[in-house]
């Protein structure tokens, strides 16, 4: 259900983008094509102007002084001598009054020679370029005339409606990105699911003879043979233990797959801290007599969190501060209080982690490389679970290099915290 509506998103944005995209170009063609008319009326009315003064007042009697013989070229009848220098004056005149910015170029007839006299090349940004040869043909039935063409019109049409061609381009690149976007996230979509059907199969490849190996060997350890010998009982409990071991890292690595995909499945429930806390240490110190845990908890601090995700948030603390200490193990668990919320820490003297490794030791699959790192098994999952827990709680944890010996790690529960 979830792929289909993800479909459907996808499809209706597309769609919707598409529409905007093909409105955009229709008002764009629109816009153009009615700066286009205006530009016409603006120079009819321009070269009417002149051809009045030219004529002196005679234009208003002819039909259609102005004739626009194409999208650019002009022919104006004046029905009267004119003289060059004048013709210019009026044009740039008229032209500058009604805003006509744009390069033209003007003709005049020459009855003498039967043929159509280049003027000039009138630039509105620069000289004028000595090397520009433009076309005027001869019309028919005229003798006092003169033409002008406009060569960079369709350049000014487009420089004028710069806004909108910012507007489409701005819109394709929109276009552009949200189809990148869409198959980014198909592929990382593919993607997760590779990875996530690989660590499934994979785990469960390992757990069928995983299974075998236990029963074999704890089958073999309640032989009288095995009893009787204490090296074979040594062999087959490193063997137990060990399967065990493989067997909580297969659980924890389904455990981080099925998360990633779904999310935690969290009941929270308020918890004394003291004795939850407690409890968990008297349980790890049983099985490490050389441990010594210290607790400075005050009895009426309370949290409201999961108890099963909480509780092996508070074992991967400790077993990584066990782990990683190269003496003694001493671990000093502390809370207070401010304005903004509760903080629990958890002191060690291990051995520490380097200051450029701290940012990354709860990404995925990510060790510290370190000689110690290299005797202890692990897959880098444990900081990872702790702090997809952590987040899903609305917590904070963070962790720092202490300034004699060892890290601290501290979990911050805020006061208007809703899990």
């Amino acid at each position: 259900m979830k792929v289909k509506k993800l479909n459907i998103i996808i499809t209706l944005g597309f769609i919707a983008i598409i529409g905007i995209l093909i409105a955009q170009l229709l008002w764009t063609r629109q816009a153009y094509n009615l700066e286009d008319k205006k530009f016409n009326q603006k120079v009819n009315i321009a070269l009417l102007e002149v051809a009045e003064k030219l004529s002196g007042g005679k234009a208003a009697y002819m039909e259609s002084p102005v004739q626009a013989i194409s999208n650019d070229y002009y022919v104006v009848n004046i029905n009267n001598e004119f003289h060059p220098v004048v013709l210019e004056h009026y044009l740039k005149t008229e032209f500058t009054r009604f805003q006509i910015n744009t390069n033209y170029a003007y003709a005049l007839y020459n009855c003498h020679s039967d043929k159509m006299v280049y003027g000039k090349y009138i630039s509105t940004h620069q000289e004028a370029p000595n090397h520009k040869v433009i076309n005027f043909p001869k019309h028919k039935n005229l003798i006092y005339y003169f033409s002008i063409r406009f060569p960079d019109k369709t350049t000014y049409l487009i420089s004028s409606l710069r806004f909108w061609y910012i507007l489409t381009g701005a819109l394709i690149i929109i276009l552009l990105v949200y189809v990148y976007s869409i198959y980014t996230i198909i592929q990382q979509k593919k993607f997760t699911e590779l990875q996530r059907d690989f660590i499934n199969n994979m785990t469960h490849e390992f757990k069928t003879p995983l299974s075998s190996i236990l029963l074999a060997s704890e089958a073999l350890n309640k032989q009288d043979l095995v009893q009787e010998n204490s090296r074979l009982q040594t062999y087959t409990s490193i063997i137990i233990n060990q399967s065990y071991k493989l067997n909580s890292h297969i659980e924890k690595i389904l455990n981080i797959a099925k998360n990633d995909s779904s999310g935690l499945s969290l009941k929270p429930q308020k918890m004394m801290l003291l004795p939850f806390i407690q409890e968990i240490a008297d349980t790890i110190q049983q099985k490490n007599e050389a441990l010594s845990i210290h607790i400075d908890i005050d009895n009426s601090t309370s949290v409201m969190a999961d108890e099963f995700h909480f509780t092996n948030i508070i074992y991967n603390i400790l077993d990584n501060s066990i782990k990683y200490c190269e003496t003694k193990p001493v671990i000093a668990i502390s809370s207070y209080k401010d304005s903004k919320g509760l903080y629990l820490k958890f002191k060690d003297n291990g051995m520490g982690i380097p200051a450029k490794n701290i940012p990354h030791i709860f990404d995925k699959f990510y060790r510290v490389s370190t000689r110690k790192s290299e005797e202890i098994n692990g897959f880098g999952l444990g900081l990872f679970y702790v702090k997809k827990v952590v987040q899903q709680h609305n917590w904070k944890i963070s962790v720092e290099n202490n300034t004699d010996k060892g890290i601290t790690t501290t979990l911050f529960f805020p006061f208007n915290n809703k899990v």
